[in-house]
């Protein structure tokens, strides 16, 4: 299972922290969802997405499956001290690092992999590259393009 931050707001004293969540099965099943945080711990989900659909059953233990690894992550956050945020929320006032991205053609080869991965994977493809580099979504557009002019990727549009 992998989480990571969506948003965050921040009311009076407390905070609610919106945060992805993934579940990946050995048979290639997977569960997106979107699961909302408060800073009392309390858990909900917002939004869930199944590959292949979910049952009625499974969709009710899904909240027991997500449930104890949020709140761990809550808790670990909380140790830390930095006031119960969730692992990769970053405080008021900090700034997040962008993650080393090479350059050059290990770089593009490397983006062109992620691409067509994402895209496999059902995802989009130029939002899934602005959170691997921590670009903006012009940046990475224009990597993207880079790699299409060595022949990386495919060509945007056919010309006919």
């Amino acid at each position: 299972m992998s989480v990571w931050p969506a948003w965050e707001v921040r009311e009076h004293d407390g905070a609610l922290s919106w945060l992805h969540v993934r579940l990946d099965f050995p048979d290639g099943a997977g569960v997106d969802a979107l699961a909302v945080v408060s800073g009392t711990g309390c858990v909900s989900v917002e939004e869930v997405r199944a590959r292949p659909a979910l049952s009625l059953d499974d969709l009710a233990l899904l909240a027991d499956w997500i449930e104890e690894p949020l709140l761990e992550a809550f808790r670990a956050g909380d140790r830390a001290g930095d006031g119960g945020q969730p692992p990769g929320v970053p405080r008021r006032g900090a700034r997040r690092a962008r993650p080393a991205w090479p350059r050059g053609t290990e770089g593009r080869l490397l983006l062109a992999r992620a691409y067509r991965a994402a895209q496999e994977a059902g995802a989009d493809p130029v939002l899934a590259l602005m959170q691997a580099t921590g670009h903006s979504r012009r940046r990475t557009l224009g990597l993207i393009a880079r790699a299409r002019d060595a022949g990386l990727l495919t060509p945007r549009h056919a010309r006919r």
